[in-house]
């Protein structure tokens, strides 16, 4: 049996390799190539399409700072106002002159006549009234000289002293030991139509170590 010399060859030939699959084309960098053809269509060149785009960039970042300053400026002021405000001082009246007895030492309480929104039950205010004479009365406020801590008054020793750091104060208000700087802070008081009024102020608030 003659075989056909060329259906051999076909028979023994190896396939054709088909060439390999070519990969496809960057996606944006063909966006962007369609994109500059439109535009370049269009009539629109990139140095306008640049030009926009920053423009666009610096209305967005001056619009934030805009927003910035409306709302920080209130935050800022709320924060602030506290330190330079003046506080109002007000006559405050602790009682009748006869609720006080001549000689001793006690504790009065008041509100502060102008407590911050926030101040809770900080704006309660104390100090540490004495009865000098019938007509004359001395008050002491109860905050430490040192730290702001209360001191306490000790009537067998006559003595006010503050249990945080041992500061210690004579009578009169002077230091007499203990890390306190300067003497017990005082009050202007007064007695009109029998009743004794304690002149409100703002106690300076002191970090000395």
């Amino acid at each position: 049996m003659n075989e056909n010399p060329t259906d051999a060859t076909k028979a023994g030939a190896p396939e054709p390799i088909a060439p390999p699959a070519q990969p496809p084309p960057d996606e944006p960098l063909l966006h962007g190539r369609l994109h500059m053809e439109t535009h370049r269509e269009s009539g629109v060149s990139m140095a306008e399409i640049l030009s926009r785009r920053a423009f666009f960039q610096r209305l967005c970042i001056a619009l934030s700072g805009v927003c910035a300053v409306i709302l920080g400026v209130p935050l800022v002021g709320f924060v602030l106002y506290p330190l330079f405000r003046k506080t109002p001082e007000k006559w405050i009246t602790l009682g009748k002159t006869g609720d006080f007895e001549v000689g001793k030492t006690v504790n009065v309480n008041f509100i502060d006549p102008s407590p911050l929104a926030w101040a809770g039950i900080t704006a309660r205010n104390a100090a540490w009234l004495r009865r000098e004479t019938a007509t004359e009365f001395i008050a002491f406020a109860v905050n430490c000289t040192h730290l702001g801590c209360p001191v306490r008054w000790m009537p067998d020793a006559e003595l006010f002293m503050c249990p945080c750091h041992g500061g210690v104060y004579y009578k009169d208000g002077t230091v007499a030991a203990g890390p306190p700087p300067r003497p017990l802070i005082r009050y202007e008081v007064r007695v009109v139509n029998d009743e004794v009024q304690l002149k409100s102020q703002a106690i300076p608030i002191t970090t000395t170590l």
